[in-house]
């Protein structure tokens, strides 16, 4: 029997222009669906493991065609709250090159899941068998009751006996309705074991900075743990705190890894250098997936982290929100089979 994992959060209709046109270049954009959450459901799901998405749609087709698109990838839709309120938020990526960054417009205001509330949910039915529960800090940005059913989400959860893990994902463009990031933020971490973010999310949601410069482009083993550190000391209830690190050489070349603070040590995974960025969206997603994939299977601590960052790595090949690099496909990574020939 497969492992029971649940994600609560948003799904998004992905509007995006052809290729790497801009904006209305030519009279098309091309409609699929994505969110963070729910892309760490389709991973999980495409890994082999029972994925429950938790969010609410309008009951209307565009809801409908958002909740087929989850079940042809074979998450579990049963606990979806399909409602009468609110819409299916929307957000619009044009793709950048080479120095021209991509550039993402939020439409998610008053949206079925921001709209929702806790009595929309039965997080104590919907937690029952699970092993792990994850959830962003995007969520908790779109409305304060979509941060008080985070929260309750998270609690029902480590009453169950999951694991919770929060990928802290700083977004300024959503945080708007009166309360301050670290505010909620840091409040949902006490409930976390395993923290995934970048050094940015760290200090925006948790406001922990460091005295030194993470963010030069050369990597300091010693600034990462020290990071880390302070986020365990902070929280005593976190047990493990991954960064992922991104050189953004350009929007077309990145160099990829992660660091991972663990209950066995401190770990650097192997580097990639992507240099040809088919799309980027959704590749946090696709590491945090890798990641709760890992620890939930592998021992070795190193070795899962090591999973993650080649999940993300596949990611960046595949257009669209989600990941759907097969398990052997990333083992195979692992191993060192980055070639790309063909498979036959």
């Amino acid at each position: 029997m497969p492992d029971k994992y649940v994600t609560f959060g948003e799904i998004m209709l992905r509007l995006k222009s052809p290729e790497h046109e801009r904006f209305f270049q030519s009279p098309l954009l091309e409609a699929t669906f994505g969110g963070g959450e729910a892309n760490v459901a389709v991973s999980l799901a495409t890994f082999g493991e029972k994925a429950v998405f938790v969010t609410s749609l309008p009951k209307n087709a565009i809801g409908e065609a958002a909740v087929a698109e989850l079940r042809k990838h074979n998450v579990d839709t049963g606990s979806i709250n399909m409602t009468d309120k609110g819409r299916v938020g929307i957000y619009y990526l044009e793709t950048g090159a080479d120095q021209r960054p991509s550039l993402v417009v939020y439409d998610r205001e008053a949206s079925s899941v921001a709209l929702s509330g806790s009595s929309d949910y039965d997080f104590k039915a919907i937690m029952d068998g699970a092993v792990w529960f994850h959830v962003t800090g995007i969520t908790p940005a779109v409305s304060l009751s979509c941060a008080d059913c985070a929260l309750e989400a998270m609690k029902a959860a480590r009453d169950a006996g999951a694991t919770v893990s929060i990928d802290l994902n700083y977004r300024k463009k959503l945080w708007k309705y009166g309360k301050k990031a670290p505010e909620v933020m840091r409040e949902l971490t006490k409930y976390a074991d395993v923290v995934i973010a970048n050094e940015e999310d760290i200090q925006k949601c948790l406001a922990i900075e460091l005295d030194q410069d993470v963010t030069s482009g050369k990597l300091d083993k010693q600034a990462y743990r020290m990071l880390t550190d302070k986020v365990k000391e902070q929280f005593p209830n976190v047990r493990q705190v991954a960064v992922t690190l991104r050189e953004s050489k350009s929007a077309d070349h990145n160099g990829w890894s992660a660091a991972l603070n663990g209950k066995t040590g401190f770990y650097l995974s192997r580097h990639y250098e992507i240099t040809d960025i088919i799309d980027r969206v959704g590749g946090g997603d696709s590491f945090s997936a890798g990641l709760i994939f890992g620890l939930s299977k592998y021992e070795d601590e190193e070795y899962a982290l090591n999973f993650a960052v080649a999940a993300s790595a596949l990611k960046h090949s595949i257009p669209g929100d989600f990941n759907l690099a097969r398990r052997s496909e990333v083992e195979a990574l692992c191993k060192g089979d980055g070639s790309g020939r063909v498979q036959r």
